[in-house]
């Protein structure tokens, strides 16, 4: 397998505007010849498939929801960063960019994180114009607040639901080209495969959720925004539906899978509450802006927070980042609440810790606090029956995002020519590690400000002969489709798929989760093979084929992911240092901070399907830092 970044030559300011003018175009007559397939339409996929029907490309838009206003980006609370330098408190495209390959942990690459930060401010424009309701200030400007890994105020909200408003800018824009003709929406489809042509993609295999019929679909090129894994370790923040499935099908079709260790866990979760749960209920980081988290100073005190005075309360981050505090990324702040809890520092002696609001409400007032964060406590409060306005809230890190995803080129190309891969699905932008309020930008600036491009000067350039579904590798993709329902189906075993998820999800979160290290990943890796094969010889799939089944759905789903839970466990082994959300307890610091192998593992690592039964292969991108000097991260 050869990698080819195609990373534009030249100073990294100059290279996106470089690469776009060397881009080969597609006249508008020509671009009315050409069909695209779009799977997935949340803030990436309904974006893109928005941008390039009012391009004039004919799209076709599948979605595993009933409307795309169900996708699992409405979740994302907090915000949406952007250089927009606001505040006037020296924000900056270039500081913007720093941040980011510092908050990843140094193992992104620099060109596609410098091109993200340089069309942030292009994204707030396009959303204001949509008429998105951000928060604005007294004057009517609009409002920043701040986000974890930096000493900025960049992060553009509307409340505490700016995924969601952001959903329904985008929605707006797709469904207006759905009126014009330009897009056909397919609702209730679950791309099951991708159909790939003399080594070219060129068009997927379906399942139709409501009648349960394969449908095959042919384009000119396909584009897949279908989300991250975190669901393979079963309790994470995302929705019942996000999976690995459409990805790992690619990736069977021979798309490389990146960095598939890289997973992020989010430090601001409700909880975990019993053993049936079916998911976890995220708190946004931005409530980390006037919420203080602390434990208790001794060990085993379950008292009620009221009951414990100051001078015996520890604000851990505030002491041990004093810099940054409250506010340090994402993995950091998940380690230092673990730790606290494997102390027996818990709060009320259990896994979690508190955010405390009561400082800011008596500086602030409760009204102030609400306006921010109202939504944001009335689920809280919903949830665990505990006022936050009256006692803090307790949380504990939770799955939340995956930084890993299908490798993509600087034109967001696969390794399969013609497919596209953006937002969380691709590996490209957050390198180990997250910042907060970056998964929004990334997921527009691919679909908005990207793919319009790279996907043209594509087009302009292949030569694809005419195909229907008729052709063979249709047929081929649709029986392989067909036949793995028929195995799920006549497995006539006893145990649920949820059953088997729970599972394999105890399995991960135990070895794979936020300490890892060789002895439990080994044995992840001799245990997933077992349930495996369990699964297929004693999974209860009831109903039919022939309908509506979502037994079957999550079958089908489980299965993928015990396909790749144990690719994200061998990369987790062979990667021997610690960085971002990969955390090897064997590589830290004195201090218990990660500490990375710069001279063995600064690349990425890209992962091959040798075929079913074989041991894939790993590549490697390698990682150049010559814009930001690369150093041990310092947030202290």
């Amino acid at each position: 397998m050869k990698l080819d970044s195609k990373v534009p030559t030249g100073p990294i300011e100059d290279q996106w505007d470089k690469h776009r003018f060397e881009l080969k175009l597609v006249n508008p007559a020509n671009k009315r010849k050409h069909k695209v397939l779009v799977v997935g339409t949340g803030l990436a996929g309904a974006s893109a498939a928005a941008s390039l029907a009012e391009l004039g490309y004919n799209v076709e838009a599948f979605c595993v929801q009933d409307s795309p206003r169900r996708a699992h980006s409405i979740a994302a609370q907090g915000g949406i960063n952007a250089a927009k330098n606001y505040p006037n408190d020296g924000d900056s495209v270039w500081r913007l960019f720093y941040d980011t390959v510092k908050g990843g942990d140094f193992r992104a690459r620099e060109s596609n994180v410098y091109r993200l930060a340089q069309v942030s401010n292009a994204i707030i424009d396009q959303c204001v114009a949509q008429g998105v309701p951000f928060a604005r200030e007294y004057g009517g400007l609009l409002d920043n607040r701040s986000f974890g890994g930096a000493q900025v105020s960049r992060t553009f909200y509307a409340r505490g639901q700016t995924g969601q408003q952001l959903l329904l800018g985008a929605y707006s824009a797709l469904l207006r080209q759905v009126g014009a003709g330009a897009v056909k929406m397919f609702p209730r489809r679950e791309m099951l495969d991708l159909v790939v042509v003399d080594g070219v993609a060129r068009g997927i295999v379906c399942r139709n959720l409501v009648t349960g019929a394969a449908e095959k679909y042919w384009g000119d090129a396909v584009l897949l925004c279908t989300g991250g894994y975190g669901n393979v370790f079963n309790l994470s923040t995302n929705a019942n539906s996000c999976n690995v499935t459409a990805a790992w099908r690619a990736h069977k079709r021979g798309a490389a899978f990146a960095n598939p260790c890289f997973t992020q866990i989010h430090p601001t979760c409700i909880p975990v509450a019993g053993a049936h749960q079916s998911k976890l209920t995220l708190m946004s980081e931005s409530l980390r802006n006037d919420g203080r988290i602390w434990v208790p100073k001794k060990k085993g005190d379950a008292r009620k927070p009221q009951d414990i005075p100051e001078s015996e309360r520890d604000y851990y981050l505030e002491r041990k980042y004093p810099a940054f505090g409250n506010l340090v990324p994402r993995d950091i702040a998940s380690r230092a609440a673990k730790q606290m809890t494997d102390d027996g520092r818990g709060a009320r002696g259990g896994l979690a810790v508190f955010l405390d609001f009561q400082d800011s409400i008596k500086r602030l007032g409760k009204d102030k606090i609400a306006e921010k964060y109202g939504n944001l406590f009335d689920m809280y409060h919903h949830i665990t029956d505990e006022d936050p306005y009256q006692a803090p809230m307790r949380i504990y890190p939770a799955v939340h995002y995956a930084m890993g995803g299908l490798w993509v080129d600087y034109n967001l190309m696969t390794t399969v020519p013609g497919l596209f891969c953006l937002g969380e699905a691709n590996f490209s932008d957050h390198g180990a590690n997250r910042l907060g309020a970056s998964a929004l930008m990334q997921g527009l600036a691919d679909g908005y400000f990207v793919i319009p491009y790279t996907l043209g000067g594509y087009l302009a350039g292949a030569k694809l002969g005419k195909v229907t579904t008729d052709h063979d590798a249709f047929r081929e993709a649709e029986s392989s489709v067909t036949a793995r329902t028929k195995k799920l189906l006549s497995s006539g075993g006893k145990r649920t798929p949820q059953d088997f998820h729970r599972q394999l999800g105890k399995v991960m979160w135990e070895n794979v989760g936020m300490g890892r290290n060789a002895k439990g990943l080994k044995e992840a890796l001799s245990q997933i093979p077992r349930i495996r094969e369990e699964f297929w010889k004693t999974v209860s799939v009831t109903g039919s084929g022939e309908s509506f089944n979502q037994t079957l759905e999550r079958a089908g789903r489980v299965a993928d992911f015990l396909e790749f839970g144990e690719l994200l466990a061998k990369d987790a082994l062979l990667r021997e240092e610690s960085c971002g959300g990969h955390f090897r307890e064997e590589h830290q610091t004195e201090d218990g901070e990660a500490k990375r192998d710069d001279a063995n593992f600064s690349h990425v690592a890209v992962w091959e399907h040798n075929g079913e039964g074989q041991d894939p292969a790993r590549h490697t991108e390698p990682l150049t830092f010559e814009n930001v000097h690369i150093a041990q991260r310092n947030y202290a």
